[in-house]
Parts: structure tokens; C-alpha cells; sequence
């Protein structure tokens, strides 16, 4: 019996890995997604936790078509407020005040967990191995050879031209390609749980820096706060036996009363903070993702934000990314020129951004004959290719000019 033969082998179906899979379902890529957890048991990963999502996140998680199926409410961040116990002063930073609606979302992973598992159960395709086990891998005439073990114990194999590793912070896709890592342990744990207060979130996410460790809460969809509580590793135990009222008094002592009295406590998760970054992202036919790539301090918030830019990564081409955000039906009001704006702000370079003012300046100079919004994708590539010819006449890198033009008109840097 010949085995399977894929494009794309995801090993890992947690945050990352199913959304990377979503993708490259979308532009018919054949996927194999690899998944440790059988049918109807979603991987650990999908538990009380509170991940909060750059607005970058949620505008590509939206042309997934995944925040659609969300049932429960999302905690849009609107505030952020800073302070460090012992300082005086603050920081705070408002979307308004940006000309935004918010900088983010707050979502319960459990819940992004169920949405994903109904986007992936409408991909056509992408085959769904599981439970496996990843036992090794071995580089073949064009192909990546996957040993895999069944619940059984059955031994299994299956082909790919590209392996994704997406298995976690302990990744064993990372050690099968023989590539190390380096460790620094934070010599903290996080504490997470779901808090009621006095007030409600109202929008506004709170991080609060003390001597023994972070205090953060972050706004959820159903009226209560996510709080993360950093405690010293040797001091981990003790605080995970206090009772709910001991733990709610120390949470109040290390943030304070910015939001009144902290009134009850969920159940709480303890999650010691290591920080682990590959010395190298991509092997023969394989390439790394999310936390096998690099695992961060959670309470900068940009875990999962950075593994979904690894994802978006896996779309080679610069019109493929840039198509799959504009031309996707179920995400309102993104354009090429929103699209272009989204991929520049994570990265990527070759886009160019066709505002109003961009488009006067052109106009001026003749480079194009209106300065009307191109409403159409041909219209709009027309533009951009007499944009690079124009930038390369006069010597300017095409990824800065449209930032030059834009600066002359408004007079601001800020874009």
C-alpha cells in the first residue's frame, strides 16, 4: 500500500498549527495536520488561559474565518495602564486617542479552541491524523518521510514536501531535525484565573510591575477580568494551596485598587515561565512555528501574535498573502489597501499603501492621472507597478516612498 503523500505536514494542532492549516486549506494546499489528541478532546493548550490578540491577529484570524465562530464574547482592549509598584506615574495609552476602535481582543483559548476545531471540521483540504504521536522524520528524493505512532501503537507513514513543526516549546520536531535551542528560565510562575471586581473591565487592560513579579488583568467578553499573577518559583506552592480568599487578598496587595475590590475567584492554573528560542527556524523541507520557534515571557502577550505571522509566513508569495486578506469575503471593510497596511505593520515588504494622501502626492507628479481610490484589484496593481517604476527612476526604495509622500502631504511621520 503506497503511504499518503501531502504538501504540507503540521505537526502540532494546537493555537499555531490549526491555524496554519485554516491557511493553507484556503489556497488548496493538501495538509496533513498531525494532532496528539483524538477526535472530541481538544489539545491541553485549550484551557481557561486569556490570550490576548494584537489587532493584527484578529484581522488575519477574521480572513480565516475563525473569530465567526466564536460563541462566547470577546473583551475588546481599548486602554492599556501601565504602573510600577514603588513608582510614581503611569502609562496609559488609549485607542481613541490612535484613531482606533481598540488595540486588540481578549479571548479564552477553550473558546478559540472550539472555534477552531469548527473551521478545520469545514477545510476539505486538510487530513486529520489523530491521536498520533511524532516518533521522527527522515529527508527523502524531494520529500519528508514522517514516522508516526497510533494509540494502538500501530506504526505509521506518511510523505510531505514541507514539515511544519508546530508541537510546543518542547518541540519534537525541533530535536528530530537536530536543532538546538537555548533555555532561560525565568525562575517565576504565572498564575491565571478568571476574577470578578467592583468594577467592571469597561476595555481597559492592567499591568502592574512589582519586586517579586508582574500583575496583569486583562479584560474578558463576560463583564470579568483575566488575571495573570507572577509569584517567585520557591513561593509557587504555597500560593497555590491558599484558599480563594488568601489568593484574592494577595492579587489585591501585589495590584491594588484600581478596580475596587476583587470580589470572587475561578479555578487557577500554575504555568512555570521558561523562555526557549530555536537557534534555527527552518531545516531541510522543515521549518519551525509558534512556540517550537520561540517561546516568549506570556505577559509581553505576543506568543501566539507572533506564531500567527509564522503562519502567514507559509504563503510564499507576496500577492498570496496579500489576496488572502483582501479577497476573503467573510472579513468586512479590508481592501488591498488595508491588506497592504496589515502586512507592512507585520513585516513584510514589497506593498504599497494607496491612502488618499499617497494617491494626491502621485497625482501631483504626475506618475498617475487621478487620484481617485482604485476600486478594483487590477486598478489597484496598475497603480502600485507605476509606484516601483517611479521609485526606482528617482532612487527611493519603493517600501519608503509611499511613507515619504504621505509625510510631505500630512507633514506627520506617524503612519
Amino acid at each position: 500500500m503506497q503511504q499518503p503523500r501531502h504538501d504540507v505536514a503540521i505537526i502540532g494542532g494546537g493555537l499555531v498549527g490549526a491555524s496554519l492549516a485554516i491557511a493553507l486549506d484556503r489556497i488548496g494546499r493538501d495538509v496533513a495536520l498531525v494532532e496528539a489528541a483524538p477526535p472530541g478532546a481538544p489539545p491541553a493548550v485549550f484551557d481557561e488561559r486569556n490570550l490576548s490578540f494584537a489587532e493584527a491577529t484578529v484581522h488575519g484570524l477574521r480572513a480565516l474565518g475563525v473569530l465567526q465562530k466564536l460563541r462566547a464574547p470577546v473583551g475588546p482592549i481599548r486602554r492599556i495602564h501601565v504602573t510600577r509598584a514603588g513608582d510614581f506615574g503611569r502609562v496609559v495609552l488609549d485607542a481613541a486617542e490612535h484613531g482606533r476602535e481598540q488595540f486588540g481582543q481578549v479571548v479564552v483559548a477553550r473558546d478559540f479552541g472550539q472555534a477552531l476545531e469548527a473551521r478545520l471540521s469545514e477545510c476539505t483540504h486538510v487530513t486529520r491524523y489523530r491521536p498520533m504521536r511524532f516518533e521522527g522524520t527522515h529527508a527523502g528524493d524531494g520529500v519528508r518521510t514522517l514516522q508516526l505512532r497510533d494509540a494502538d501503537g500501530a506504526e505509521r507513514r506518511v510523505d510531505a514536501r514541507l514539515l511544519v513543526g508546530a508541537d510546543g516549546t518542547r518541540s519534537g520536531v525541533r530535536e528530530a531535525l537536530g536543532i538546538g535551542a537555548d533555555d532561560h528560565d525565568f525562575l517565576q510562575t504565572l498564575f491565571v484565573a478568571r476574577v470578578r471586581a467592583e468594577r467592571a473591565p469597561e476595555g481597559t487592560a492592567y499591568e502592574r510591575f512589582g519586586p517579586h513579579g508582574p500583575t496583569a488583568l486583562l479584560p474578558r467578553g463576560d463583564g470579568h477580568f483575566g488575571v495573570v499573577h507572577g509569584v517567585p518559583r520557591d513561593e509557587a506552592d504555597a500560593v497555590a494551596a491558599l484558599d480563594e480568599r488568601a489568593f484574592l487578598a494577595r492579587v489585591q496587595d501585589a495590584f491594588g485598587w484600581r478596580v475596587g475590590r476583587f470580589l470572587s475567584c475561578g479555578p487557577r492554573s500554575a504555568y512555570p515561565i521558561v523562555q526557549v528560542v530555536a537557534r534555527a527556524l527552518v531545516g531541510e523541507r522543515a521549518a519551525l512555528v509558534g512556540n517550537a520557534a520561540q517561546t516568549l515571557h506570556p505577559i509581553g502577550a505576543q506568543g501566539f501574535n507572533l506564531g500567527l505571522r509564522d503562519a502567514l509566513r507559509s504563503l510564499k508569495r507576496p500577492d498570496e498573502r496579500r489576496d488572502f486578506l483582501a479577497a476573503n469575503r467573510s472579513v468586512r471593510g479590508i481592501g488591498y489597501k488595508e491588506a497592504s497596511h496589515f502586512l507592512r505593520n507585520v513585516g513584510y515588504r514589497g506593498y504599497a499603501i494607496l491612502d488618499k494622501h499617497v494617491l494626491g502626492r502621485l497625482a501631483e507628479f504626475k506618475v498617475i492621472e487621478s487620484s481617485k481610490p482604485p476600486s478594483t484589484k487590477t486598478r489597484y496593481l496598475a497603480i502600485e507597478e507605476k509606484v516601483k517604476l517611479f521609485a526606482d527612476s528617482i532612487g527611493i526604495d519603493f517600501d519608503e516612498l509611499d511613507l515619504l509622500l504621505w509625510y510631505t502631504k500630512t507633514g506627520e511621520i506617524l503612519k
